[in-house]
C-alpha cells in the first residue's frame, strides 16, 4: 500500500498520511460520502470530488499491480523470466509499458515470423540482427539454412524468413514502440474523408485533418460515430521517413554487410506490423481520452441538474405534450401525491384547444394549482402556446419548461408500474414531469443517469465506466442533501451511503408495517441493516418527527455526545436549537477557542465546524441557497427573435464547444465557447453550469435550420 499511497499523494499533491488513511477507510467498507463528511480529520477535509479522484487512481494502480503479477507469472511459466525482466515489469508506470514488455512473450497466432522460426531460421535472423562485421556475405551465410524438408528451398527463402523474424522484432521492441508513440502524439495527425457521396450530419468531417495533439474530444467521438455509421473513412498517419529513421537509429549499429537487408526488414516491419498497430493503439488512446472528457463533462452537467432547488409547498400540474396521443396532465399536491389526471388535445384543432383550456382551467381552480411544468419534448411548443393563452385568465399561476429526458424511460419501467399501477404509461410521465419541478433530485434518481440527457455521445461511451461515474454523482448529491427516511422512495434510499436496493426496500417495508420512524436508533431494527450499514447511512437520513432535534440534522449519532458538550460549554440547550436560538453559536465557539472546545468535546476542529453549522440551521436543505428556477406567464416565438435582443435564459447543457441555453422559444440557442467570456477559457464548464440563469444577446436566427446563435460576453 505504501508505494501506491506515495504515487497517489504525489499526483494529488496531498500528504501521504492522508492518502493512507483514506485507503484504509475505503478498504474497511466506508463509502466516499461517509469519508468526505464524517472522517475529515483523517484526510484534512478533502471534498467528495477529490476523494472520487483518489478512488479512481487507487483502482487504476491496483489493476496495474494485478496485471504486472499476471505478466510475471505468465513469463515465468515459459521459463523466460530473468531478474532484469522482473525489475523492468515491476518498475513500469503504465499499463501500456507492461503490455509492451509482455508483447514478445504473448502466445501468438501463426505469424510469418512464427512460421520462419519453425523452419529453423531464428539463428540466421539473430546473426543478421547483431550485425557482426566478420559475418561475411549474407547470401553465403543464408546457404547454411537451406532445408527443403522444412520448406527452405533457396537463399531467398532463408533471407525472407529471417526478414519476417526481424520485422516482428521491430514491432515487439519496447523502446521502439515508446519512441514511435511519442512521435505520433507530437507530430502525427488524423484524417477523415467521405465514404458516401451524400449530405449528412458528418459533412464537416468529409475533408478533415487535425494534429493528434490538438484534436478535441467531441471531434474524436463524432469521427468515430461517422465511421461506425459508414459515412467516414479515417486514417492516423505520421511521416513514414521520420518513423523509419527512428527505428534505424535504434537497430542499425554501423556499416555491415547486413545493413541494406536490415533496412528492408525494418521498412517491412514498420509498414506491415508497427504502423497498423500504432494506428489502432493511438486511436484507442485518443478515444479513451475523449470518452473520459465526455464522461467528466456529463458528470459536471448532471450535478447542478440534480441539485436544482425544489419548488416546495405548491400544488403543481405536469403536462406531457404529444400530438396523436394528446397532452397528458397530472396534478400533484405539495408532497407529490397525485390528485387528478386527464388527457387533452390542444393540437387537434381550435375546438379541441378551447376544450383543453376550459378543462385544464377547471382543474387549476379546483386544486388551487400554482405552477405548471411542461415537458420539452414533442408538441411542447404548441402546449406552451396553449398554456400561455390559458394563464391570461388564471392569475397567480406560472409555468416552466422542464427537461423531460428520461421521463418515458421511467414511465415504462417496472418501478413506475409498482408506484402507479392504476395509471397507464402516458399519465405516469405527466406525474414524473410535475414531480421534477417539486423535487428534481427525488424524481431524477428513479431514472438511469445516462438517460437524463445532459451529455454528448453517451451511447458511445464505455457503459460501465459511464454508469460508475454518473452513479457517483447521484450518490454525492443525494447524501449532500440528506433524505427523509419517512417519505423517501426506495429509489432515493438506495442512493444513501451504506444502503443497497435490498436494505432500502426493507426500510420501506418496516415503515409500512410499523409506521413512521421516530428516532435514528430505530433504524437499527430494520432487517439486514447491520452495524456497518448503520454507521454509513445514519448521518444522511433525516427524521423530522423525532423528539431529538439532532435526528433531523447532518450530525452523525457518533457525535451526539459532542453536541451536548458543545451546547453546554456555550450556554445553550437542545430546546434553543429547536427554536432557532443558536444563531451566534459559531461566534461563541471562536471566542472560547475553537481548538480547545474541539478537544473538550472529543472531536476534531473540522468536525466541530460541521456540527456548529448543523445546529445553527437544523434540517437545512443546501439546495435552498441556489438561485430559484425562472417561471413564465407568456412566451416568445422563434420568429419574434431579432439580432441584438437581450433575453434571460437557463443553461440546459454544457458541451465541449459551448452551451445550450433555453430562452423560452422551445428551440435552445447555442452560446459558442468563444462567446461565453471575455477571458480565455479552455472549456465552457469553467464559466457555466447546467441550471445557471444567464443574460444573452441574440446574434443570429436561422429558422430554416432551427438554429439560434447567442452571446453572453456581448451583453451590454
Amino acid at each position: 500500500m505504501t508505494d501506491i499511497a506515495k504515487i497517489i499523494a504525489t499526483e494529488l499533491n496531498k500528504p501521504q498520511a492522508y492518502i493512507e488513511n483514506v485507503i484504509k477507510l475505503y478498504d474497511e467498507g466506508c463509502t466516499i460520502p461517509f469519508i468526505a463528511r464524517y472522517r475529515k480529520e483523517s484526510h484534512g477535509g478533502m471534498d467528495d470530488t477529490s476523494l472520487r479522484e483518489l478512488e479512481e487512481k487507487l483502482v487504476r494502480l491496483r489493476n496495474l499491480e494485478a496485471r504486472k503479477e499476471e505478466v510475471i507469472k505468465s513469463i515465468d511459466s515459459q521459463e523466460k523470466l530473468t531478474d532484469e525482466l522482473r525489475v523492468q515489469i515491476e518498475n513500469a508506470r503504465t499499463l501500456s509499458e507492461v503490455e509492451d514488455i509482455y508483447r514478445p512473450f504473448k502466445q501468438k497466432r501463426r505469424t510469418r515470423a512464427v512460421i520462419a522460426k519453425e523452419k529453423g531460421l531464428e539463428p540466421l535472423a539473430l546473426t543478421l540482427y547483431l550485425q557482426d562485421k566478420n559475418m561475411g556475405n549474407i547470401e553465403d551465410l543464408a546457404k547454411k539454412y537451406i532445408n527443403p524438408e522444412k520448406g527452405v528451398e533457396s537463399v531467398e527463402d532463408a533471407l525472407s524468413g529471417a526478414s519476417d523474424i526481424i520485422a516482428e522484432m521491430v514491432s515487439d521492441s519496447v523502446d521502439i514502440r515508446k519512441q514511435l508513440r511519442n512521435l505520433y502524439m507530437k507530430k502525427g495527425y488524423i484524417r477523415s474523408s467521405a465514404s458516401k457521396e451524400e449530405d449528412s450530419v458528418y459533412s464537416g468531417y468529409y475533408d478533415f485533418v487535425s494534429s493528434l495533439n490538438k484534436i478535441q474530444g467531441h471531434q474524436v467521438l463524432a469521427i468515430n460515430r461517422g465511421e461506425k455509421e459508414g459515412f467516414l473513412k479515417v486514417k492516423v498517419e505520421v511521416e513514414e521517413d521520420e518513423a523509419i529513421a527512428i527505428i534505424e537509429k535504434q537497430m542499425i549499429k554501423g556499416e555491415s554487410n547486413a545493413k541494406a537487408f536490415l533496412k528492408e526488414a525494418i521498412k517491412d516491419g514498420y509498414e506491415r506490423l508497427l504502423a497498423p498497430s500504432m494506428e489502432n493503439e493511438i486511436r484507442a488512446s485518443i478515444t479513451d481520452n475523449a470518452c473520459e472528457g465526455a464522461i467528466h463533462n456529463f458528470s459536471l452537467n448532471l450535478k447542478p441538474l440534480l441539485m436544482q432547488p425544489p419548488v416546495k409547498g405548491k400544488v403543481t400540474m405536469g403536462l406531457d405534450p404529444g400530438y396523436r396521443m394528446g397532452c397528458k396532465a397530472a396534478v400533484i399536491d405539495e408532497t407529490g401525491k397525485v390528485l387528478d389526471t386527464t388527457v387533452v388535445y390542444p393540437t387537434h384543432g381550435d375546438k379541441q384547444k378551447a376544450e383543453c383550456i376550459t378543462k385544464l382551467s377547471c382543474m387549476i381552480k379546483k386544486w388551487n394549482v400554482k405552477h405548471i411544468a411542461i415537458g420539452n419534448g414533442t408538441a411542447s411548443r404548441e402546449t406552451e402556446s396553449m398554456t400561455a393563452e390559458m394563464l391570461k385568465n388564471c392569475p397567480g399561476v406560472s409555468y416552466m419548461i422542464v427537461n423531460e429526458a428520461g421521463a418515458s424511460v421511467y414511465s415504462a419501467s417496472k418501478l413506475a408500474a409498482e408506484e402507479f399501477p392504476q395509471y397507464d404509461v402516458n399519465l405516469r410521465s405527466a406525474v414524473s414531469i410535475a414531480r421534477r419541478l417539486e423535487d428534481p433530485l427525488a424524481e431524477l434518481v428513479k431514472i438511469e443517469p445516462k438517460a437524463i440527457g445532459v451529455g454528448q455521445y453517451q451511447h458511445d461511451m464505455p457503459q460501465k465506466r459511464l454508469e460508475e461515474s454518473l452513479d457517483a454523482v447521484v450518490e454525492d448529491c443525494v447524501n449532500a442533501v440528506g433524505v427523509d427516511i419517512n417519505t423517501a422512495s426506495p429509489s432515493l434510499l438506495q442512493r444513501v451511503s451504506g444502503l443497497s436496493s435490498a436494505t432500502a426496500k426493507n426500510i420501506v417495508t418496516y415503515r409500512e408495517e410499523n409506521g413512521a420512524f421516530h428516532s435514528r436508533k430505530e433504524i437499527k431494527k430494520v432487517p439486514k441493516l447491520g452495524p456497518k450499514a448503520f454507521e454509513q447511512c445514519a448521518g444522511f437520513l433525516r427524521i423530522p418527527e423525532s423528539d431529538n432535534v439532532l435526528d433531523n440534522t447532518g450530525v452523525h449519532p457518533e457525535s451526539y455526545d459532542a453536541c451536548e458538550k458543545l451546547l453546554k460549554i456555550c450556554g445553550y440547550t437542545f430546546e434553543d436549537v429547536k427554536n432557532g436560538k443558536v444563531s451566534d453559536l459559531a461566534e461563541r465557539v471562536k471566542q472560547k477557542d475553537e481548538k480547545k472546545i474541539a478537544e473538550e468535546c472529543g472531536v476534531g476542529v473540522l468536525t466541530l465546524r460541521d456540527i456548529v453549522k448543523e445546529l445553527t440551521k437544523p434540517g437545512r436543505d443546501p439546495r435552498e441557497s441556489l438561485p430559484a428556477p425562472i417561471f413564465k406567464t407568456d412566451l416568445l416565438d422563434m420568429k419574434d427573435l431579432k439580432p441584438g435582443m437581450i433575453l434571460e435564459g437557463t443553461v440546459r447543457n454544457v458541451i465541449d464547444f459551448g452551451a445550450f441555453v433555453d430562452i423560452g422559444v422551445h428551440q435552445d440557442g447555442l452560446v459558442h465557447i468563444s462567446e461565453i467570456a471575455d477571458r480565455y477559457i479552455k472549456h465552457p464548464s469553467e464559466a457555466l453550469s447546467v441550471g445557471d440563469d444567464v443574460k444573452v444577446v441574440v446574434l443570429d436566427v436561422n429558422e430554416a435550420k432551427k438554429r439560434i446563435s447567442l452571446s453572453i460576453k456581448q451583453v451590454k
